[in-house]
């Protein structure tokens, strides 16, 4: 869909919600075009609307479905009337100010047959307020804000934890950081924070991480541009941690893109052979951007990890990072544009992935290496299922999966691997499984 509004805030914002509602590209890559297309004081309301109207859709979904009669013909209209609701439930525009925009926008949208809808379906949502959520109150979906699939799943799964990850896939997520240990220490770096008036503290499990107490930007951090630290959710962080490789390790991370991991892996230990792959080559040049701020190198492969006979060059690794393809539905805070995006049927497809991609993993590791599986999913059809039937069909594989870091517990033991929710003030939705190659 064209981003073809140009300074109406929620012209813009509709048309990236309504290409979210149709499947069409994310927030990651239509948010950046729209910002090109607004004042730079007007950035940060778009922002707010295209991320709130995809975190809350499902909720404002099922409020529309109850003022409307039936279901708008043009996917803008519906848009409208999404970030309308929106802005009357959850921003402090004063209610007239909201409605009268949204109407606006419509007509900047050239969609003035819609006006007199859009009007009348926002000025009964703002008299009946109350009576909509008495009626609503009592379904999963309206008091999850996740789809109804993704809702059942998790409960499902984790019916002890579902209301805690719910409440954390809808919060916004901390800004943490990962201390660069080659170049200096956490406790240094947290000092040279305070200097600047950046208030932190040190993460829980990540022995190099650091959350923020607010977000800012990185040109704010002390020694960003230099390398000294990274943004990196503390989840994510754990993986350099568990996979350890040792001095002048031929290691592989698959699936690379943006970096974030290959870069730990060369801070950690400097002196292993890392070879960075990714199918996307658009993503493989962030590996290169954030190895060069770092000051490392590695070898970039630009392949299908699942087609190894393409791009492998004979020689095994001794370890390899499988950040397998997933639903990420470990970070929808980040993310919230999963909730449109995701559909039920897409998991088996990627467990069905993730197996043959593993598969092609164990091929080329070498007897005695060790193969990190990881995922930011929090369903188990993507992590303990797909890597317990690996283990029990493969003879050389084992489950080695430490039960402790730093001598403390930090996940939910599994039937293989383990599992990561995601917390308020701490890290996103993470699994991981270390298998050991006989030798």
């Amino acid at each position: 869909m064209k981003l073809d509004a140009r300074g109406d805030v929620r012209a813009l914002a509709a048309q990236v919600l309504a290409s979210l509602l149709d499947g069409r590209g994310s927030l990651a890559r239509l948010l950046p075009r729209a910002e090109e297309r607004v004042d730079e004081r007007d950035r940060a309301l778009l922002r707010e609307l295209c991320y709130g109207g995809a975190r809350t859709a499902p909720r404002l979904q099922l409020l529309a479905g109850k003022l409307l009669r039936k279901p708008p013909a043009d996917i803008e209209v519906e848009a409208l009337i999404l970030l309308g609701l929106y802005q009357l439930e959850y921003t402090r525009i004063p209610d007239h100010a909201a409605i009268s925009a949204t109407v606006n926008a419509a007509r900047t949208l050239k969609l003035d047959r819609a006006t007199g809808v859009i009007n009348g379906v926002l000025r009964n949502a703002q008299r009946s307020r109350e009576q909509l959520q008495r009626k609503l109150s009592g379904n999963p979906q309206f008091s999850s804000m996740h789809p109804a699939w993704l809702q059942q799943r998790i409960k499902a799964a984790w019916p002890d934890a579902a209301a805690d990850i719910f409440r954390a896939n809808n919060a916004n997520p901390p800004m943490t950081l990962r201390v660069n240990g080659a170049r200096v220490s956490r406790d240094d770096y947290l000092q040279q924070l305070k200097a600047a008036n950046i208030a932190a503290q040190p993460c829980t499990i990540s022995p190099v991480g650091i959350t923020l107490a607010a977000a800012c930007a990185v040109s704010e951090l002390p020694g960003f541009a230099e390398g000294l630290v990274s943004v990196q959710d503390e989840s994510a962080q754990l993986s350099a941690l568990l996979l350890a490789p040792a001095a002048e390790d031929r290691v592989l991370d698959a699936c690379a893109a943006p970096g974030g991991k290959s870069c730990h892996l060369l801070e950690q230990q400097p002196s292993v052979h890392l070879s960075a792959l990714d199918i996307d080559e658009e993503r493989l040049d962030r590996v290169a951007e954030n190895l060069a701020r770092i000051g490392c190198d590695a070898e970039l492969i630009c392949a299908d990890a699942a087609e190894s006979d393409a791009w492998w060059d004979g020689q095994p690794f001794d370890c390899i990072l499988l950040d397998a393809p997933c639903s990420a539905t470990g970070v929808i805070r980040r993310n919230p544009d999963i909730k449109l995006l995701r559909r039920e049927e897409d998991i088996a497809e990627l467990a069905q992935l993730q197996g043959r991609i593993l598969r092609a993993m164990w091929q080329i590791l070498k007897p005695g290496g060790k193969l990190l599986y990881a995922t930011c999913s929090v369903l188990p059809a993507e992590n303990s299922e797909v890597v317990a039937a690996f283990v029990a069909e493969t003879e050389d594989a084992s489950d080695n999966t430490p039960q402790l870091l730093g001598g403390e517990p930090w996940g939910k033991p599994q039937a293989a691997g383990i599992q990561l929710f995601p917390r308020p003030d701490g890290g996103d939705g993470f699994y991981y499984a270390l298998l050991s190659k006989a030798e």
